[in-house]
Formats: structure tokens, C-alpha cells, sequence
């Protein structure tokens, strides 16, 4: 047994973890140092999220040997590795969507600690607040945006006496001013001798966080560096291979005929949470990416649930092809050439439990999947297996449960079942959110490819650089409120970021004026 230095916090030694038709861990070792932020990095599958969860004591390794602070330990659970002082904010939330910001935090607490909840609540407030990720311990977690859930996990960790801090995938669904305070937190933390292992597939972050980085493929290690001494394309490069282009610059194309067209659109939640959305207008051309970008929490899950049909405006048009389609239901949208890839991949995108198989005929069966009521299932199960090899989905098989998947090659299976429906109109919510750089490259492509083949496409994200990359036109929202659409190219960030922050009101008064 390897013997602990001065700095060793963690060791991994042949860490090994097999699953029916996939060694997820293959013999890794892994050391990381007190004060240390150490990047974990691969593509989807490589085995980042196993091998964490087996340090976070989710899942029990098949061989191999941990060691904390110089003593080698078996992790039987969270609440053991919590007691141990690790900590892990998951990149698929853990949370209790029917119980409030408090009582989430506190189930992961220690008795003494979640007995006083008004005690409590008065922490999460000074913490989130200190952190600039203020959050109302008081609020139910279903009604909370996606970033602010993201919130909750890292604040329950800051709760926590912790002496290392898992983070997988944290920022992808925070603004670029929350990821600046986020790694001003993470700096405080290593500063006081907390280690810190980060898994992103933003090389920016690693390169300007980390000062250590191990890299997997196919379960094995098979590099390391400090990405403080190396380029951001260097290590992409020891993450994807050589053959995998690095860079695309996608044409910009300027549209035909107007396939979706929203007129006065008014809609008011149920939920006293969410975020009304008043005259709405938004036309998109066939052939053209329209880019809507904004905070979290600012209409955007809204709006897309009108597109499709889970809720219904109270008063304006949408209008798709020509026809109109404000009151039909999501099925008779799809049967129009509607497709839509939600923000929450499990869950809305696709059922935890179900086979790809089925969740493939879930929002395709309009495709000669069935007739008069009857499953071909031979049908479904070809449909399945031509996403699986089409958009490189890495499973066991088609019958394999879509939770069994790592979240890039769901989020793959996901856009490529819609996409290869052939869609009139494809409505993308964060479309490369939490994937690797090899399945965000495939995602565009397939992205630009439909738009070439006539389809129109609106994208809504929280990344601007994949916006300005892939879309036609772009504009952003913000309080319910949609911005100008303009030609990207026409459109600087800085422009593009007073929209955001709701400042267009000006550019479309002078529009007015100059009509």
C-alpha cells in the first residue's frame, strides 16, 4: 500500500467497476491533494460520473482500493462519505421536487444540525447570499428554474464540513456572472486546503480553475497534465483522439418562407413561480436557426411549453405551415412536423425506466410506428437502433434503460430521435447542455444538416458562444419579454447582453421611429 505525503488526500488504486456490456472503470488510479482542484475529464461513457460515484459511495467498486487521508476506507454510502467530509453536487439533480429548498438541504444534514428548519433556513440565506447564489429556502424545488435548482446542490454542499467537493458538471446551467462567483468560492476553498475534483467539458473553466487534470476514455486513464501549462486544444486532443474536428464555422443562411409564426401570444402560470408571458411575437423562417438566449428563469421553459403544446396561451396565434395550432395537443403538433428536445433530458425527454426501444416510440409513433392502435414493434426497435448507430449512442443495447446512460449519450439519443423524424419545426432547449466536445460537434452538425434540409429550427440556451456559432438569427428574453431578432452576425455580445438584461424597450422604440 501506497503511503501517504504530507498533501495526499485521495487515493485510487485499480479502481475497477463492471456493468452487463460495459467496464465503466478499468483499473484507475487517481490522486488528489489537499487544496488541489483536479479536472476529470473525458467524453460521455468515459466513466467520470462511475468513478465519482464510487468515491461519493453511490456505487461500490468490483476491485480495487480507496484510500482517505492515508488510510484505505470502503465508502458504504453518502452519508458515510459526508461523514468522511466529501461532498458531490450531481450533474442529474437529487432532489425532492414536492419539498422546499430547506427541507432538501436538510435531509442530507445531520439530526442536530435540520432540527431548528428556522435556524437552518437563516444559513441558507447567509450562504447562498455570500456566494451570489441567493437563494428562498422557503420555495418549493419544482418551482424553481433548472439553474437555481443547480443552487441547491452546491449550497447543501457548502453546508457541509468538507474536505473535498465533487462537482460534476456545475456550471452548465449558470450565467456567465454566477460561474465567476462560483470560482471565486471554489479558489476561497482550495485556498483553505479543500480539494476540489471537477468534471466540465468547458476547457475554459478547467484551464483557468484546475491545476491538475486526468483524463479517461473507455474507462481507462489514459493521460494527465497541469491545464495551466497546456492550451485548451491540447487537451481536447487527449480527450477525443486526433480524428474528431475541433473547430466548425457553420454559413449563415438567411431563411425562406415563414414556417412558425407567433402572433400576440398571452400566457399566465398557474404556478405563482413562474413567468408570464405578455404579446409575444416571433416569426421563423424555413431553412434558418433562430437563437433565443437568457438567464434562467425568465420565460424561456414558458414559452417552449406553448410551442408544444403542455400548455395552452389565453389569448394570440401560433401558427405552423400556415395552419393553426394555438389549442391542439402536443401528439397533433407532432403529427403537423413539430419536434422538440426538452431542457430536462430525464424526466420530459425521456422516462428513467423505459427502454430506448419505448422511449423512442413515445414521441415518434406517428412515424408508420403504429396502426389503428396497434405497435409494430419491429418497426420501433429498427427506428431505435438507427438513432443508436447514427448518432453514436453509447449503450449496452436498444433495450437498455435511458437512465443507464451517461447524460451525453442520452442527450444524443434524445435530438437524434427528434431530428431523424424529419421535422417541419424543431424547437432545442440547451441542446448541448453537459456533453462532451465530440457529442456537441455531432449535435451541430445534425443541427445544421436539418436546417439545410428546409427545416425551421429555434434553439434556446444559456451559451452564447453556441449561439453565435450555430445560429441564423438571435435574439434573447428576458421577464417574459422576447428581444429584437436580428442577423447574428449584426448582433454584438454586448448588444446581445443588454437584451438579456432587458434593455431592448430603446432599440425597438427607434425601430418605430424609423419605420
Amino acid at each position: 500500500m501506497t503511503l501517504q505525503t504530507s498533501t495526499e488526500r485521495l487515493l485510487l488504486s485499480g479502481i475497477t467497476k463492471e456493468y452487463p456490456g460495459c467496464r465503466a472503470n478499468d483499473a484507475i488510479d487517481l490522486r488528489v491533494n489537499a487544496g488541489e482542484t483536479h479536472a476529470l475529464l473525458g467524453e460521455n461513457g468515459a466513466g467520470k460520473s462511475t468513478l465519482m460515484k464510487i468515491i461519493y459511495g453511490v456505487v461500490r467498486p468490483d476491485a480495487g482500493t480507496i484510500c482517505w487521508q492515508g488510510k484505505e476506507v470502503q465508502i458504504t454510502g453518502p452519508a458515510h462519505a459526508r461523514q468522511l467530509g466529501i461532498g458531490m453536487v450531481f450533474q442529474h439533480f437529487s432532489l425532492f421536487e414536492t419539498l422546499t429548498v430547506a427541507e432538501n438541504i436538510a435531509l442530507s444534514l445531520p439530526p442536530q444540525e435540520s432540527k431548528d428548519m428556522e435556524a437552518l433556513s437563516q444559513r441558507i440565506r447567509e450562504i447562498s447570499e455570500h456566494y451570489g447564489m441567493a437563494l428562498d429556502p422557503d420555495r418549493h424545488v419544482h418551482t424553481l428554474s433548472v439553474g437555481a435548482q443547480q443552487r441547491v446542490e452546491i449550497v447543501r454542499c457548502l453546508l457541509q464540513d468538507i474536505k473535498l467537493l465533487i462537482l460534476d458538471e456545475p456550471t452548465s446551467v449558470l450565467t456567465p456572472q454566477e460561474v465567476t462567483d462560483l470560482f471565486r468560492t471554489l479558489k476561497t476553498l482550495a485556498s483553505e486546503g479543500v480539494s476540489i475534483l471537477f468534471i466540465s467539458h468547458k476547457l475554459d473553466e478547467v484551464t483557468e480553475l484546475c491545476n491538475a487534470a486526468t483524463i479517461l476514455r473507455n474507462g481507462q486513464v489514459t493521460g494527465s497534465c497541469n491545464p495551466q501549462e497546456v492550451t485548451g486544444e491540447d487537451i481536447a486532443r487527449m480527450m477525443v483522439g486526433d480524428d474528431t474536428p475541433l473547430n466548425q464555422d457553420y454559413e449563415k443562411t438567411e431563411g425562406g418562407d415563414i414556417s412558425l409564426a407567433v402572433e400576440a401570444l398571452t400566457f399566465r402560470p398557474e404556478d405563482p413561480f413562474g413567468v408570464s408571458l405578455e404579446g409575444l411575437n416571433l416569426n421563423v423562417r424555413s431553412g434558418e436557426i433562430l437563437g433565443i438566449a437568457g438567464v434562467a428563469g425568465n420565460g424561456q421553459d414558458e414559452l417552449c411549453a406553448l410551442l408544444s403544446g403542455e400548455e395552452i396561451a389565453e389569448s394570440g396565434r401560433i401558427s405552423l405551415l400556415g395552419d393553426e395550432i394555438t389549442r391542439l395537443l402536443p401528439e397533433a403538433r407532432r403529427e403537423k412536423g413539430f419536434a422538440f428536445v426538452p431542457e430536462e433530458r430525464l424526466g420530459r425527454g425521456a422516462v428513467p425506466n423505459m427502454s430506448l426501444v419505448d422511449n423512442s416510440l413515445l414521441s415518434a409513433s406517428h412515424r408508420g410506428l403504429k396502426k389503428k392502435g396497434w405497435i409494430n414493434y419491429s418497426k420501433v426497435r429498427d427506428y431505435a437502433l438507427n438513432v443508436i448507430d447514427k448518432y453514436n449512442v453509447k449503450c449496452a443495447n436498444e433495450d437498455a434503460q435511458a437512465k443507464s446512460l451517461s447524460g451525453g449519450n442520452l442527450q444524443k439519443f434524445i435530438i437524434g430521435r427528434e431530428i431523424e423524424q424529419q421535422p417541419k419545426l424543431l424547437v432545442c432547449s440547451h441542446p448541448t447542455w453537459g456533453v462532451d466536445i465530440g457529442a456537441a460537434i455531432l449535435i451541430r452538425h445534425a443541427l445544421i444538416a436539418l436546417r439545410d434540409q428546409g427545416a425551421a429550427i429555434v434553439v434556446v440556451s444559456e451559451d452564447i458562444d453556441e449561439l453565435y456559432q450555430i445560429c441564423d438569427r438571435i435574439g434573447a428574453i428576458c421577464d417574459g419579454k422576447l428581444s429584437p431578432f436580428k442577423a447574428t452576425n449584426e448582433v454584438g455580445i454586448e448588444t446581445l447582453g443588454r437584451w438579456m438584461a432587458g434593455q431592448f424597450e430603446e432599440h425597438h422604440a427607434a425601430e418605430a421611429a424609423n419605420a
